[in-house]
């Protein structure tokens, strides 16, 4: 699924195909998620980060042009391969029982990550370009995901920022998550300044996700884990538009093959 974005100039976004290209895929979630954030993952990575999920995942890949390497990536687990996993990823951090029941398709996102100097609003949208294509293309209602806050602090970041978008941005009762493992409150989280949103979070607020409720405490990866869900319909105005509707011939000429 050639999904490339003329406007973004240097970068362009696919899938991964190859052998070699799902392996540039691993080597970058190793960068960022074992070296830079202290994630523990078995012995024998070989400098790759992987799981079971990966082999039945589409993975989404935004390339340098120039350089030709791989800057940001995500999986996609649709409803159709999960059944091949036993359940979404996110089914090990929360309860979805309410996700089950959503009225048409889902598809999970997840292992999200941008090399640290490419870490651009460019390159962000540009792999929420390729996700809202294949959403259009393949009719998914839903998006899931987990959006991670670092818990350096012991969790109060985490609970701040749950307790903030809880306000505007929860979702309604009959889709909301609970989470297995909650985060620990924090005396005196309620104090201090306002932490702001890591970059990929926002970037769903921006998009008209909701958040499931509490975070769940991820321990291998050192962080907190929000449940994210976003209708089809939610997509705010200008990312329709951006994303999808003045790119859906070139779309769905190029990705009507990709199996969903």
């Amino acid at each position: 699924m050639p999904v490339e974005n003329s406007s973004a100039g240097r970068l362009a976004v696919t899938f991964a195909v190859t052998a070699a290209e799902r392996e540039a895929c691993y080597r970058l979630r190793y960068r960022v998620f074992v070296e830079e954030m202290g994630a523990r993952i078995p012995e024998g990575h070989g400098g790759l980060e992987r799981d079971r999920f990966d082999p039945h995942c589409h993975h989404l890949m935004v390339r340098d042009r120039r350089s030709g390497a791989v800057v940001a990536c995500t999986r996609i687990l649709t409803d159709t391969q999960a059944c091949l996993t036993g359940g979404f990823y996110s089914a090990q951090e929360f309860e979805l029982d309410a996700i089950a029941r959503l009225p048409g398709r889902v598809m999970e996102i997840g292992r999200t990550c941008v090399a640290p100097e490419a870490r651009r609003g460019a390159t962000i949208a540009m792999l929420w370009s390729g996700l809202a294509r294949f959403m259009e293309i393949h009719r998914f209602g839903f998006l899931i995901g987990c959006a991670s806050i670092p818990v350096d602090d012991g969790g109060a970041a985490a609970g701040k920022i749950a307790a903030r978008l809880s306000r505007r941005h929860l979702a309604p009762e009959g889709r909301r998550v609970m989470p297995r493992h909650p985060v620990p409150r924090v005396a005196g989280d309620e104090e201090g300044e306002e932490p702001r949103l890591p970059p990929l979070l926002k970037a769903y607020m921006r998009l008209g996700a909701k958040i499931g409720g509490d975070p769940c405490l991820d321990e291998a990866f050192g962080c907190a884990d929000l449940f994210i869900l976003l209708e089809s319909r939610d997509l705010q105005g200008r990312y329709q538009r951006h994303f999808v509707e003045r790119r859906r011939p070139e779309a769905a000429a190029a990705g009507e093959s990709i199996a969903a």
